[in-house]
């Protein structure tokens, strides 16, 4: 597999790409966004596929899926697994912002990619180029994390200055991959920003055979926090009509203390 350098600041790649891969597969979302995707209509696109977590499943469904992701390892290993199982697709190296298929959508889909690997220019471009490649009529689903959840160990920080970068962690995520080797993940926090709502994280992914790293590589990560409202606003100014906030599993308004992860559902317009 060819490494690339990545042109947003992000650790999708090499043995990172390969965990994601080997380990990040499934889950109880795939089933909401495959009742999304035949409610609104195909074809369909998953922007920020990554190795096809979600893609993989709706195509062994029968549905008409693209996907698109910013690193390329991260789709060949997506690849890799639709050719294992006979499943056709067509998958595209870009990212969300300068998207630019041949083909437009009835529903695009984004699960876990939103302010990742970017800046708020491109995460609002982004949206842009996501309703330029819809439909009349088509609909965007896109998940979001809320940041008091997805931050509550880090909370305290929006309110004092953390000692930062914070030292490696003396606990990792070391696993079997399918080959019999293992892979470790090791993340810390390099960088927090209040004020811009934004941080960056730093990965180790280390390679062990027999118990000897055999390869190491450290890549980081730009994030940046959003609000609900900031993406609801977001989301009107680049176009999208009736946009509908909801659980990401039950079809019912997010509770605010229950609730860690929401989906907003927004419409191009027919006169669009």
């Amino acid at each position: 597999m060819n490494r690339e350098v990545p042109a947003a600041r992000t650790w999708h790649y090499g043995l990172v790409a390969r965990w994601w891969a080997e380990f990040n597969q499934g889950g109880d979302d795939v089933d909401y966004f495959r009742r999304a995707i035949a409610a609104s209509g195909e074809p369909a696109l998953d922007a920020g596929c990554g190795t096809g977590r979600v893609l993989i499943p709706l195509l062994r469904a029968g549905l008409d899926v693209d996907g698109c992701d910013v690193s390329s390892d991260m789709l060949a290993w997506c690849r890799k697994s639709a050719d294992a199982e006979g499943l056709k697709t067509t998958l595209y190296p870009q990212a969300m912002h300068q998207l630019d298929l041949p083909r437009r959508y009835r529903t695009i889909v984004v699960c876990g990619a939103f302010g990742l690997g970017g800046t708020r220019a491109d995460d609002f471009a982004g949206l842009r180029r996501i309703h330029a490649h819809l439909e009349p009529g088509g609909m965007l689903v896109m998940d979001h994390t809320l940041p008091n959840h997805e931050m509550s160990r880090t909370w305290a920080w929006w309110a004092q200055q953390p000692e930062l970068p914070r030292t490696w962690p003396k606990r990792s995520d070391r696993r079997r991959a399918a080959d019999g080797t293992e892979l470790e993940l090791c993340t810390r926090t390099l960088a927090f920003d209040p004020l811009e709502q934004t941080t960056t994280l730093e990965m180790r992914a280390s390679h062990y055979v027999d118990d000897v790293v055999v390869a190491t590589e450290t890549n980081a990560i730009d994030i940046c926090i959003y609000f609900k409202n900031e993406i609801e606003l977001m989301l009107q100014l680049a176009g999208f009509h009736d946009i509908v906030v909801s659980s990401i599993l039950e079809d019912r308004p997010p509770r605010p203390w229950d609730d860690d992860r929401i989906v907003f559902h927004a419409t191009r317009g027919a006169d669009a």
